[in-house]
């Protein structure tokens, strides 16, 4: 029996490897799941991001369809952090611009901001990981968005919500599709449903992009035809604008300070052929790596720029990176997101509203 057996390790050798197991286990299940926003941390920019592992990725076909499979936030190959920032302490001065005040009334032309504050709830229809929107019925996320703004305006009576839903209008593939964007656009029908329920609704509806490899101005063109109605909105998304050699969830994407310029004169001349309100162009970003040339950035008359600070975090963490992406690099208008389930505490609308400066949109993913 004994020579049969004494292949087997000592008592000790076994509880040095069940310890072993034990802590590569807690790095597993710590990390999680159902995330594509990134957490946000007080990091040195050259910090490796995290990476994005998406279960079952569907494969190219012919047509591309969205994606709705989950995404797990995973930690970096060097074991940092499960996090991706900015450091205030290393951030640059931007253009200090005096804010906009807001109006008893709406400007003539129809302008949105500062008259009023908008609220919105982010996500993909049907897909709880991705946002509040894919976790009720369109009616139901009326009701709960509905109550939302009503603790905003008793938290601040002198400014009334515009309240309205933040589609993501193409989701980002840790695949190439047949076209080469690694990203899988919302079917038509659902933008048209959405665009006809807000409508209705009289609610706004913005359409976000997630960009891939396509440029700026390929996803831009390709939502005119929605773009075009008086209630709908843009987003760019820069943390999905992926670079030659760039996957989505294995890096942090960028935008050009350009892009964003053109984006803007691309709307504010929408706005004047198709004789509807100026439009609201919101770019959402949580690193300074996000928007290269952030400094080149100015207001266009003729559309609302809003850029929106990214990422959950408990409430410090959120104070850090508002600080460095949005107070000392004010532009125009100034937006914060929050999330229901990850923000541990959720900020309160009173604590929003004491930022400085105080946000002029508030997003609810």
């Amino acid at each position: 029996m004994v020579s049969a057996l004494s292949w087997l390790p000592g008592e000790r050798v076994v509880s040095v490897l069940a310890l072993i197991v034990l802590i590569l286990g807690s790095f597993w299940f710590a990390a999680p799941a159902g995330e594509a926003q990134q957490e946000l941390a007080v990091l040195d920019e050259d910090v490796p991001s995290p990476g994005l592992v998406f279960d079952d990725a569907p494969q190219s076909g012919d047509k591309a369809s969205i994606s709705t499979d989950s995404f797990t936030v995973t930690e970096d190959d060097d074991g940092g952090p499960n996090a991706a920032g900015v450091a205030p302490a290393d951030t640059p001065e931007g253009p200090k611009l005096s804010l906009n005040l807001p109006q008893e009334a709406p400007p003539a032309d129809g302008s949105l901001l500062p008259a009023y504050r908008l609220l919105l709830f982010y996500g993909f229809p049907g897909d709880p990981n991705m946002g509040i929107l894919g976790e009720y019925d369109k009616d139901r996320l009326l009701e709960l968005l509905r109550d939302q703004a009503d603790a905003y305006e008793a938290a601040d009576p002198t400014r009334p919500v515009k309240i309205g839903f933040e589609v993501i209008a193409s989701v980002a593939q840790d695949a190439p599709q047949n076209d080469g964007s690694w990203l899988l656009d919302a079917p038509s029908s659902l933008l048209d449903e959405y665009a006809d329920f807000a409508e209705e609704n009289d609610v706004l509806l913005f359409f976000d992009v997630q960009i891939g490899r396509r440029k700026v101005s390929t996803e831009v063109e390709g939502l005119r035809p929605w773009l075009e109605r008086p209630n709908v909105h843009l987003a760019l998304d820069p943390e999905f604008a992926m670079r030659e050699g760039q996957v989505p969830g294995d890096h942090i994407g960028q935008v050009d300070g350009a892009d964003v310029t053109w984006t803007q004169n691309y709307l504010a001349d929408l706005s004047r052929q198709a004789g509807v309100p100026p439009k609201v162009l919101m770019v959402h970003q949580f690193k300074h790596s996000m928007i290269e040339n952030k400094d080149t950035i100015a207001p266009v008359a003729g559309v609302q720029l809003v850029i929106d600070m990214d990422g959950f975090g408990p409430p410090d963490l959120k104070h850090g990176t508002y600080a460095a992406v949005i107070s000392n690099e004010l532009i125009q208008y100034n937006g914060i997101k929050l999330f229901y389930t990850q923000d541990k505490p959720l900020m309160s609308p009173e604590d929003i509203l004491a930022l400085d400066p105080v946000p002029d949109v508030v997003i609810y993913q």
